[in-house]
């Protein structure tokens, strides 16, 4: 009954030809659900009943991956991903205000999408920046030393960038 109401996903040509070299590999499934992510940006639910089908498994062991390694997510992200490293050097540096900043600017708490679709937030344990503390990354770009009053801009640079197509 629970697959009749997971919306069909159609998986690509490149995505089956992945889970066919994969399939009769330790590991698969883990290497799988990450293709999977990084073709749609996060594991919608019909392409996670797709992967149990295809690689042959119980739909509990995909989700049993996918819930326990928090690289995976289950819901779309934002267009733009923003990452709070909660390392130490940038927890100890406000790493914290950086995060209640950014729900104050964006009306969007932690592992929550703005309502425009635009911006996500999650914090992450560390991005390998310590010397930069604290630090942010937004679709990868990296924001080091910041402060409060410098992520307004930086936020309405990601808003032009979707403004203007880039």
């Amino acid at each position: 009954m629970a697959e009749a109401s997971a919306k069909k996903v159609e998986l690509s040509q490149e995505l089956l030809e992945f889970i066919d070299q994969w399939k009769e590999k330790p590991g698969s499934l883990i290497m799988v659900l990450h293709r999977v992510q990084e073709e749609y940006g996060y594991v919608p639910r019909g392409a996670a009943f797709e992967v149990a089908r295809t690689l042959e498994v119980p739909l509990a062991k995909v989700y049993g991956v996918i819930t326990f390694y928090h690289l995976f997510k289950l819901k779309r992200p934002g267009k733009h991903r923003i990452s709070v490293c909660m390392g130490t050097a940038c927890y100890l540096k406000g790493g914290e205000d950086i995060i209640r900043e950014l729900e104050n600017l964006l009306g969007v708490g932690i592992n929550a999408v703005t309502d425009d679709g635009e911006f996500s937030i999650e914090a992450v344990r560390c991005v390998g920046c310590c010397g930069l503390a604290p630090v942010v990354t937004i679709d990868g770009e990296v924001f080091g030393n910041l402060t409060k009053d410098k992520l307004p801009e930086i936020i309405a640079t990601f808003r032009n960038r979707t403004e203007t197509g880039l």
